[in-house]
């Protein structure tokens, strides 16, 4: 029920994803009314592999995690929570508020032993592949300790797509051990003794595009604005480069040639593919969409919490865990 553009683009995109993978079963968490009357536009939906399960509650964009928390105990959100919980269903996914969404999975699912708070991560490209980068915007402010904790997740959330010995890095102001705040100063010396960890030290904005560092580790603030910002250069990029082709005559003629190429990059680009944060450090897979995801974007957000089933996420989270903290 949340996101920008309410249930109708999660509707769509589940539809899509429904007809993607045959083995997909998906429930829709909501108003009853609202969600049966969107679906009833596609008849040729497998209704056998989606159901409806009803919340007389939504939670608002701007509402304040506590109030969420304790004053809407039949919320969509918490609702879709519960069902993970009592393993009615494998993964939860969520275009609503941030905050809410962190505050009830703490609550609802609790944390894996040895942590004391979820990270956000997604996949961020870069010139060699993806970098894992953590957090995004669920915990502003952190401890060393804290970044400890989301640079080991990060680590086997990496190993998990196929990386044996994960490059892990600090993101930073500058390389130079001297560089830094106080926090970063200690999260690093706390990563260099860290066993089972390949630190390799920090690393700058440009050198996390460059592909130096596989996982890459800031608080929520700082990983928030880097997300956010990479996602409007892509759109901004992608933009001047289309208005230069159309500038002229000669410009169009070349674009016409290059077209292939650049739909090819956008594609690649584009934040809609990578959409979709996981809460990593949680006794389930919880799996946060942006608010502003249209239909592609969510779909893409569904395509990552399949990938953290198949990979049994949170078990192997766990098992490394408890070799590496505990």
């Amino acid at each position: 029920m949340g996101g920008d553009f309410g249930p109708r683009s999660i509707v769509q995109a589940s539809i899509a994803c429904l007809s993607a993978t045959p083995s997909l079963h998906l429930t829709l968490v909501g108003q009853p009314s609202l969600l049966e009357e969107l679906l009833s536009g596609h008849s040729a939906v497998d209704r056998a592999r989606l159901t409806i399960t009803p919340a007389s509650e939504v939670i608002a964009m701007d509402e304040k995690p506590a109030q969420a928390l304790r004053g809407k105990p039949d919320s969509s959100m918490r609702v879709a929570l519960e069902l993970l919980r009592d393993e009615k269903v494998q993964a939860c996914v969520s275009a609503g508020n941030t905050g809410a969404l962190m505050a009830l999975s703490r609550y609802v699912l609790k944390t894996l032993p040895g942590i004391d708070r979820p990270a956000m991560v997604a996949a961020i490209p870069t010139q060699r592949g993806y970098c894992q980068l953590l957090d995004l915007g669920a915990n502003v402010d952190c401890s060393a300790e804290h970044l400890l904790q989301f640079a080991i997740m990060g680590s086997v959330a990496a190993q998990s797509l196929g990386i044996v010995r994960p490059r892990v890095a600090l993101l930073n102001i500058g390389t130079e051990d001297i560089k830094g705040n106080q926090q970063v100063k200690l999260a690093a010396s706390l990563l260099q003794q860290a066993r089972g960890l390949n630190y390799i030290g920090f690393v700058e904005g440009d050198g996390l595009y460059r592909g130096e560092a596989d996982v890459v580790v800031c608080d929520g603030f700082v990983g928030n604005i880097l997300l956010k910002s990479s996602e409007g250069l892509a759109t901004m990029i992608a933009a001047r480069i289309e208005a230069l082709f159309r500038r002229n005559l000669l410009s169009r003629a070349v674009g016409v040639l290059a077209l292939p190429l650049m739909r090819r990059l956008q594609a690649d680009l584009a934040p809609a593919r990578h959409n979709g944060a996981s809460f990593l450090g949680l006794q389930g897979i919880v799996v946060k969409s942006h608010g502003s995801a249209g239909v592609q974007g969510f779909q893409s957000a569904i395509q990552r919490a399949l990938i953290e089933i198949q990979e049994d996420l949170p078990r192997r989270l766990h098992g490394r865990l408890e070799d590496l903290l505990l």
